[in-house]
């Protein structure tokens, strides 16, 4: 049986072939009804998109990639969300890939070597240094996202981010504000990576613009940024003498306040009251967990909508283009678990 192929869907459907290419390409400007239409005509006749045949037409496949260390963490998964969401804007398809944070994994992913038929790659790097990046960057469209440890031009590829260290800053600053003069901070992790470093230093800074001595007691390390980690941090924490015992934490995730949160529960100590309670992220996590957190919100849409765009005017063009960074905006969210009260989701 031939294939089945645009031309004859679009007769099925009674639109033309462009009409046809938008729908499947999830393209927008196409009203529901049509796209309905189609469609139906495409499950009826069995239509499947031939990526292969599209590269030899266009040059281009449509797909991307996007990899990212961990798709169970709440910010990576509501990330991976919004570049979908983005990409659909612009006719393009997101393969998702999960790294664990292994840097033979990313470096593979950076060059595309395996996924023959992508376009580029967003990444999110956790292992891979920039000396291996800097070395294949050029190679294949690459779009970086997360924490930069190197200088502009070192690594050769376009990357995407927040600055880190004000927001880390501003979580922190809140928490001063309220008073609060033995801040601790749960986030130092064993690995020294790029975002521990520059969230600590975020922290440090507002601590001596607030007058209050940075106290490595109250900087636990901790292995990964997870609940139970958090759990584990502000243990030891709320374990220590009643006069170094915190009375407010930053934590460098929201998952980490969510564990630490816990601790806090089983310790029989109330949030604010006792220990008053920020994080950065500005997960569903924090919305929902009670009490509701005080996170530093990362725009996670301006996010998404600077990397696809840079990554696909990377594909698309003929020329060589200049390296940029960009940093997306952020704003500090204060709810419950250092406003103290009751506050009604959506109220």
């Amino acid at each position: 049986m031939a294939a089945v192929t645009l031309k004859d869907v679009a007769e099925r459907a009674g639109v033309s072939v462009k009409t046809v290419s938008n729908v499947v390409r999830n393209a927008p400007r196409v009203s529901e009804a049509t796209r309905k239409r189609v469609l139906e005509a495409v499950h009826q006749l069995g239509y499947r998109p031939n990526p292969s045949a599209r590269r030899l037409r266009t040059g281009h496949s449509g797909l991307i990639g996007l990899a990212v260390p961990d798709l169970a963490t709440p910010y990576f998964a509501e990330l991976a969300q919004h570049v979908r969401a983005e990409a659909a804007h612009l006719g393009l398809t997101v393969l998702i890939e999960e790294t664990m944070g292994d840097a033979t994994e990313e470096l593979r992913l950076a060059t595309g070597v395996g996924a023959s038929l992508l376009d580029g790659v967003i990444l999110s790097p956790l292992g891979v240094s920039p000396d291996e990046l800097a070395a294949v960057a050029n190679e294949f469209p690459l779009v970086l996202l997360g924490e930069r440890s190197y200088e502009r031009d070192q690594v050769g590829a376009d990357h995407v981010l927040i600055d880190n260290v004000a927001a880390a800053r501003d979580a922190t600053a809140h928490l001063a504000g309220l008073g609060r003069t033995r801040i601790a901070a749960i986030g130092v992790d064993q690995q020294a990576s790029a975002t521990s470093r520059q969230r600590l230093e975020g922290f440090q800074l507002a601590l001596h613009e607030a007058g209050v001595t940075y106290d490595p007691r109250l900087a636990p390390a901790i292995k990964e940024f997870d609940r139970r980690n958090g759990l584990l941090a502000m243990r030891a924490l709320t374990a220590l003498p009643a006069r170094v015992r915190p009375d407010a934490v930053f934590c460098f995730s929201d998952l980490l306040a969510v564990g630490a949160q816990r601790a806090l529960f089983e310790a029989g100590l109330t949030i604010p009251d006792d220990v008053a309670v920020a994080s950065i992220d500005g997960s569903d996590e924090a919305l929902y967990s009670t009490p509701s957190l005080t996170s530093v919100v990362p725009d996670k849409t301006a996010i998404a909508s600077l990397a696809v765009k840079c990554l696909a005017a990377r594909i698309r063009s003929a020329e060589p283009l200049p390296f940029e960074v960009h940093t997306a905006p952020h704003w500090l969210h204060a709810r419950e678990s250092t406003n103290g009260g009751r506050q009604q989701l959506f109220g």
